[in-house]
């Protein structure tokens, strides 16, 4: 028994996408009736045919069989050579199996697939963009970009320079677009632009890595055409009427916006309002206030004298409870006036004072206590004087703790706790007056006594009290 297989050629070419056929001649050797069973083996069984499939023989007799290869238009598909073998297998005799072979030219394909994303950007200076190129040949490629404008404003950059794909692989290539110069004012302008992609070998309006001012391109190889997103198509001659191109936009937007020039404008108006119009009229009022109220005060005066009074002795210590009499006040008794020189004016007299007659001055009480005890200083106004108080001022130099109460004669003034200040004062606009004979009095009630700045606690409480305003004459 013996079967006998050949092809008709011993080589066949075949391009993806197209289609190609060869023969096989099958012979039965044998004496008896032989059923033949055709399959294609190796890597092109998958697109390739025996047609019919099956054959049966009388012994001595063949057949011719048509072997069809249809290769799809993938990368899959590697441009080169390859194996192709049919097995020829007998029904009664499988020990019989014959596999004739040949060789398989699959020819080269170009196609690449470009996007340009995002197709439109913004930015002062310039701007990055993403070009997706996919190598959809079946042979490998280095591929080139290549940036062109109408024009010399932009300028192009991409990274990686010169990347080389592998059928059926992809790459992200970084685009960068760059302006000459800033744009400070105005409305934004729109630079349009058109990308080139090309195999290695090509130039494409820029040389790949580098960034050179863009321009009319011209092709000096195959150019693969390209579109916004699609097939780049056979890479081949093309005339430059069928061109495409990856097209983009950069939009460059003025570093100050329109506005601000708006808000600016206002902002000098306002100014020149101010220096012009609204400055000297503030001024002027100002100055008229301040003429009015020197006009209106009263003068002030030198040496004056301060009526007589007694204060909390400094010397020697009282009894609790009792109030602080005789000795030298530290600042009572006769004193000198705030201010230099000698006038008149009002004060806190009233229409009983003399008119004229007021005189700055001012009085001061010392009051010593006693952990535990309560000690009055006082400060009487003289016969034929009325007081007319604008300021106190309070020191509790050592930090004592206690209550201090102050009265201007019947009325009392003020309580407040020793703790919560070391300094105290109050001002009045409108004088208090404190008629003559009354007495200005601090109560001190000495809950602990403090320690002063020499470190060492105190054996008693010490407060000071400074009473100043107008001393005016009482009509006779």
């Amino acid at each position: 028994m013996t079967t006998s297989a050949e092809l008709e050629i011993p080589a066949v070419r075949v391009s993806p996408g197209g289609e190609a056929t060869t023969s096989l001649t099958v012979r039965n050797g044998g004496d008896i009736v032989e059923a033949y069973s055709l399959e294609v083996v190796g890597d092109c069984a998958a697109w390739t045919t025996v047609e019919p499939a099956r054959v049966s023989l009388y012994p001595g007799t063949s057949e011719t069989v048509t072997v069809r290869l249809a290769p799809p238009r993938s990368p899959e598909v590697r441009a080169g050579q390859m194996p192709l073998g049919i097995r020829v297998l007998p029904a009664e005799h499988p020990e019989a199996v014959s596999v004739p072979e040949t060789t398989v030219h699959v020819e080269a394909f170009h196609e690449l697939r470009a996007e340009l994303e995002p197709h439109r950007r913004r930015g002062w200076l310039g701007a990055r963009y993403r070009t997706a190129v996919r190598n959809l040949g079946n042979t490998s490629v280095d591929v080139a970009l290549g940036g062109r404008q109408d024009g010399e404003e932009l300028r192009f950059g991409f990274a990686p320079d010169r990347p080389a794909l592998e059928p059926g692989e992809s790459v992200e290539v970084g685009l960068r677009v760059r302006v000459h110069r800033l744009t400070w004012f105005g409305p934004p302008v729109t630079w349009p632009f058109e990308l080139d992609v090309t195999e290695a070998g090509t130039k494409a309006g820029t040389e790949a890595g580098t960034e050179v001012p863009g321009g009319p391109v011209s092709p000096v190889s195959p150019v693969s055409p390209v579109g916004p997103v699609g097939p780049v198509g056979p890479v081949g001659p093309v005339p430059a009427e069928r061109r495409e191109a990856l097209r983009g936009e950069f939009v460059q937007l003025s570093v100050l916006p329109k506005w601000l020039l708006a808000v600016l404008a206002a902002l000098l108006a306002l100014l020149l309002a101010w220096f012009t119009l609204v400055r000297p009229a503030v001024r002027s009022a100002a100055e008229e206030a301040a003429d009015k109220a020197v006009r209106n005060s009263p003068a002030t005066g030198g040496e004056g004298k301060q009526g007589g009074g007694s204060g909390t002795a400094s010397g020697g210590k009282d009894k609790p409870g009792s109030p602080a009499t005789g000795g030298t006040d530290t600042g009572a008794g006769t004193g000198t006036g705030a201010g230099p020189g000698a006038g008149s004016g009002g004060g806190g007299g009233g229409a009983d004072t003399v008119p004229g007659s007021g005189r700055q001055s001012s009085a001061t009480i010392d009051v010593q206590t006693d952990g535990g005890a309560e000690k009055v200083g006082t400060y009487r106004v003289p016969a034929g004087k009325v007081l007319g108080i604008t300021d106190v001022v309070v020191a509790n130099f050592q930090g004592d703790e206690g209550v201090l109460t102050i009265t201007f004669g019947d009325r009392k003034i003020t309580t407040i706790a020793l703790e919560t200040f070391r300094n105290q004062d109050y001002h009045w606009v409108t004088p208090l007056g404190v008629p003559e004979n009354a007495t200005v009095t601090a109560a001190v009630t000495c809950a602990k006594p403090g320690t002063p700045a020499t470190g060492q606690q105190a054996s008693g409480c010490h407060e000071v009290l400074n009473v100043s305003g107008v001393m005016s004459d009482l009509k006779p």
